[in-house]
Formats: C-alpha cells, structure tokens, sequence
C-alpha cells in the first residue's frame, strides 16, 4: 500500500541516482512510491534508469521532459500531478537517506503543517569512499563516527546534522527553533502544495524557488513549518556548488512583495 509518494529531482548523475535508491532499499517504512523528477536527462541515461526501476522492491515512476535549460521547477510540478499519494516527500538525487528518512516525516505529519529535515554535507573524499552496496548495508550509518571525524579533520561539514536519534527531551530541545524548508528534504500533504499551485516555475536557476519561495507562499496560508532535526536525517553526496543567481533573489523579493500565495505560474496556468 502506498502511503507517500518520494519526489526525487534529478538530472543526469546515475551514479549518485543509483546510491539515493539503494538508499531507500532501506527504510523500514516501505509504504511508498518513488517518482523521479528528470529534467531532461538524455537518453541513453532514461534507458538505464528503466532498466534500474526493474531492481528494486518498491514502485518506480520516471517523470521527464526534454532538456531546456534549468526547469527543476517545472518537472517537480509534473511529478506532483503524478503521485499517487496524498502525502509527498521531496529529496534531491545527491542525497542518500537514512534508514528511518520515509518514516520520520510520515510518523510526524499533522494537517496545516510542513515539515523540513537537515543534512550532513559530505566530503570528497567520503563520497568516492561510498558505493550503491555500502549504501545498501547501511555503512554510512554504521560507520557514522568516520563521518564526524571527516566532520573534524577533514571536509565534511555540518555532520552534527546527521545524528539520528528518538530521545524525545532531545528532540524537543533542537527543534523548538524555527526552521526554513530546505529543498531537498521537506514534506507536506499534496492538498496543501496544490492550494499554493505548486512550485513557481519562473525560477530558471537553483535556490530560492525550490524551498524560500514555497515556505513564504504556504506560510501566507497559515501552514506552520515544523523541524525534523535529528529525525529526517540525509546525507548530501560532493559536488560543485551551485551559485545563487541574483534574477532569483530579484524574482523572490517581487514574490514577497505581492504576497501572492497561489502562483500563476505553477501547475494550473489560468
């Protein structure tokens, strides 16, 4: 049965696709379903992915559009309108969960209510240690104390963010702050991104459009951001940052001028 549906964006990096989804092979939730949001992977790369679909255990849907530039957006959007599930779980396809990711954020969801986790940034040099059957055993897990010494000596960073633990006074402690939604590891139910008409798909560059500009729209609603700190927790594969383009900051402060909660770029167009 499925309960959520795992919205994945990506474009392009197999290698790092294939760790995520071993990654899910994991979860000790199996009640969802994994749609992949392509934007615009070639082809050669959409054979592979329907050849890896067959392989693993839960249901896989590929969700693609030709290669137009940067349009994460609109693709996330398309995947939307493809889930089967009132619930929706977005991560980016860099970022490998832990084995309690799907259930920390279904065991948490509430109505009027989004819920955003953390994650660690790992190194190089740790990613290249890493492969789809370590993933699949559990190595980064197991050998979490590896990463916090890269997190010390080497050059991972925020590994803090990857301790996972159900102590409830804990818990409590590092989430009573305030939040933001982070892009690549939030949650809601699919009524409340639809009330918002999805995600604005003006944003032709990374940041700002795939988790400020949803925050500040669903918060217009009165949809309350809830920390997952230490429960949903991922672990975020190297590569090259991205930089934050000012037309983006540009567009968010109009978007914040209009105070416009359903965007007229998003799913519907009217």
């Amino acid at each position: 049965m499925i309960k959520s549906s795992v919205i994945i964006s990506f474009y392009k990096n197999l290698k790092y696709l294939q760790m995520v989804l071993a990654g899910f092979e994991r979860q000790n939730n199996k009640e969802f379903e994994i749609i992949i949001a392509d934007d615009g992977s070639p082809f050669e790369v959409v054979a592979e992915i329907e050849k890896m679909s067959a392989l693993h255990s839960f249901p896989i849907l590929h969700v693609w559009h030709p290669d137009k530039g940067f349009r994460k957006n609109k693709i996330l959007n398309k995947a939307i309108v493809a889930s089967r599930s009132p619930y929706l779980i977005f991560i980016d396809g860099d970022c490998v969960p832990h084995s309690k990711f799907v259930s920390g954020h279904v065991n948490n969801a509430v109505e009027n209510t989004t819920l955003t986790g953390r994650r660690v940034n790992l190194s190089q040099k740790l990613t290249e240690k890493l492969s789809p059957v370590k993933v699949r055993i559990g190595w980064l897990e197991h050998h979490f104390s590896r990463v916090v010494l890269d997190g010390l000596f080497g050059d991972s960073f925020d590994v803090e963010k990857g301790f996972y633990t159900e102590n409830e006074t804990i818990l409590k402690y590092f989430n009573k702050k305030k939040r933001g939604i982070v892009g690549c590891n939030f949650s809601l139910h699919k009524k409340d991104i639809l009330k918002i008409n999805g995600f604005d798909e003006r944003y032709e560059a990374a940041s700002v459009g795939e988790d400020s500009d949803i925050q500040f729209r669903l918060e217009l609603l009165g949809i309350e951001i809830r920390s997952l700190n230490h429960i949903a927790v991922q672990y975020h594969l190297d590569h090259k940052l991205q930089l934050r383009p000012q037309e983006n900051l540009d567009l968010f402060s109009q978007v914040k001028k209009d105070a416009l909660a359903f965007t007229k770029f998003g799913i519907e167009r009217t």
